[in-house]
């Protein structure tokens, strides 16, 4: 199947020739349907709060020790998808053909006022005409202006305030000095980007790391981390054949979000929050921002206190066949069931029962922010069987569930809610250790899709998401939080919503 100039290829991004096969084998068989019991509703699998619990987590958080907190931001890759209409309505221009006004690039001509990368010096006056649509999209993806549609987005101006301009990474450090700071005053941001984008994250940072290090009286603590390159995985042709460039080599692309599982895994935090780079909002709305990611990192810290002691219970009792020990076991099999939908099979034997709930509470933590189903794109809550004969919480994406299986289909038309992206973690085990997070990752929870490169069709890989089969073995609880704390920009017009205007 590879050529002696295949497997330097191979080698030199850091693959092996073993796992690039097995990267074909699996085009060629798939990935399994998930098997869903139910959706994840407020009647089972959702936690919704009352203003008063809301109110003591808030609180517990407050409280609660901590080995150090961080904030972890997704934000590698290009722009390109968020101006994706923008590219297709220049190319008509510049062909000769106009486009209307209710069209993306109409739309961002006749708002551009709106915008916060507007400058009159750049744009000069608006105008409603098909010169102008042109001038106005060309100046904002290409490099005789703006050049946002090869820039990443955390680069992009969002926000436009009375004294400032605000990048979607400045508003992420803006909200980590809100509800991340350690005890000491620092704040921890842990960014993923291209190593291409360095420089303009770096300069986007410096840009306002003085100013807001004195306006909140913070002390940040930033690092940028990249998506391995050996995660990349192999694309294939139509036929499942390796896909092949122009030149005869290989074509290697970027595993998805999930191959930031080993950047996670390399975090020394034990409380690490994630949200990803285009889920922010002007600052009016830190408040309910800010609130919310304190009730789920409490609800987290208070699940964690909880198993802990369950775990420090089974050290000391020591004899799994004895009454203590079984009522514990009960208790312990209550509660995973009700805080978790862990449904355990039978076991008739002591030892066996002990061993088997210990290993379902001695794992990492999530809790997950849920908002009410609203029409946004985005994977959803649900209850799944396991392969071990257990039920447990999942995020799932729509590719993962059989669309020729009615009842599963049925199921995900009817769900109540979808995942924003918003979680907390917690990575240490009740002895202080960190958990290889690798560990716990359901390989089997991959993606297949359809791509293009240079007009060419492939199909590409994507190791198990981030916050999908990546976590597929954590110990998960999914909170219901308004949908005001969801504002993400998945492409440029989105920015003219209220969340992102003053």
């Amino acid at each position: 199947m590879f050529t002696h100039e295949d497997i330097q290829q191979i080698e030199a991004a850091g693959a092996s020739v073993k796992t690039v096969t097995g990267q074909v084998e699996r085009f060629k068989k798939g990935f399994p349907w998930m098997k869903i019991i139910s959706a994840a509703t407020p009647d089972r699998g959702i936690c919704v709060l009352s203003p008063e619990e809301e109110d003591a987590a808030v609180s517990y958080y407050d409280k609660a020790v901590v080995r150090g907190k961080c904030k972890f931001v997704p934000a590698s890759g290009a722009a390109s998808r968020m101006f994706k209409d923008i590219f297709a309505g220049l190319d008509k221009l510049q062909s000769g053909t106009d486009v209307n006004s209710d069209s993306a690039v109409g739309r961002l001509a006749s708002n551009i006022r709106r915008f916060a990368f507007y400058t009159p010096e750049l744009f000069g006056e608006p105008q409603d005409t098909a010169d102008f649509r042109k001038k106005a999209a060309a100046l904002v993806l290409t490099d005789e202006g703006l050049g946002y549609g090869s820039k990443p987005k955390g680069v992009i101006r969002f926000h436009r305030y009375e004294d400032e301009v605000r990048t979607a990474f400045a508003e992420h450090l803006v909200e980590a000095q809100e509800y991340m700071r350690n005890s000491d005053g620092t704040a921890n941001v842990i960014v993923t980007i291209s190593p291409e984008h360095r420089p303009l994250f770096e300069a986007a940072l410096e840009e306002v790391r003085g100013e807001y290090e004195r306006k909140y009286g913070v002390k940040y603590n930033i690092s940028f981390t990249y998506q391995d390159k050996a995660t990349d995985t192999v694309a294939v042709d139509t036929k499942n054949k390796p896909f092949r460039k122009e030149d005869g080599t290989l074509l290697f692309r970027p595993a998805g979000h999930g191959a930031l599982i080993y950047n996670l895994n390399k975090v020394e935090e034990e409380l690490v929050s994630i949200k990803n780079i285009d889920n922010v909002a002007v600052e009016r709305l830190l408040p309910v921002t800010a609130k919310y990611k304190k009730v789920l990192m409490g609800k987290a810290l208070e699940l964690r206190d909880t198993i802990f002691g369950y775990l420090r219970a089974f050290d000391a009792a020591t004899d799994p066949a004895s009454s203590e020990c079984r009522q514990l076991c009960d208790k312990v099999e209550a509660f995973l069931d009700r805080e978790l939908c862990v449904q355990l099979p039978l076991t008739t034997d002591p030892a066996a029962r002990v061993e088997l709930i210990r290993s379902k509470l001695n794992r990492p933590i999530r809790v997950c922010g849920m908002v009410r189903n609203e029409g946004e794109p985005g994977g959803g809550p649900f209850v799944i069987a396991g392969k071990d004969g257990s039920s447990n919480l999942q995020i799932l994406e729509s590719v993962q569930i059989n669309p020729e299986d009615g009842r599963s289909s049925g199921i995900l038309a009817n769900a109540t809610h979808f995942n924003p992206v918003d979680l907390v973690c917690c990575l240490r085990d009740y002895k202080g250790e960190k958990f290889n997070l690798l560990d716990y990752v359901d390989e089997e929870a991959g993606f297949i899709s359809s791509k293009s490169y240079q007009g060419r069709e492939l199909k590409a890989l994507e190791l198990p998401g981030l916050w999908n089969g990546a976590m597929s073995d954590w110990n998960t609880m999914f909170v219901e939080v308004p949908l005001e704390t969801f504002n993400p920009v998945k492409v440029v017009l989105d920015l003219l919503r209220p969340a992102h205007q003053q």
